[in-house]
């Protein structure tokens, strides 16, 4: 799951480098969300990921999970 803006990556980039690494980018985040990828300007999707203890991360942090 993505929201806000990432600061070098298009949505359409992350998705696919997420997708590449057998991955899937869902459209709303629910209980069954492994985590949430957030840039600036995330709005509610944030909130609810919050809400419901999903993992959240920053661009670094998932280019660093796509690494390992």
């Amino acid at each position: 799951m993505l929201t806000g803006t990432l600061p070098t990556l298009t949505r359409d980039d992350a998705k696919a480098l997420i997708e590449a690494n057998g991955g899937k980018v869902a459209g709303s985040v629910s209980r069954k969300t492994d985590f949430v990828v957030a840039g600036a300007e995330a709005g509610s999707k944030l909130d609810k990921a919050r809400e419901l203890g999903v993992i959240i991360l920053d661009e670094r942090q998932l280019g660093e999970l796509l690494e390992s």
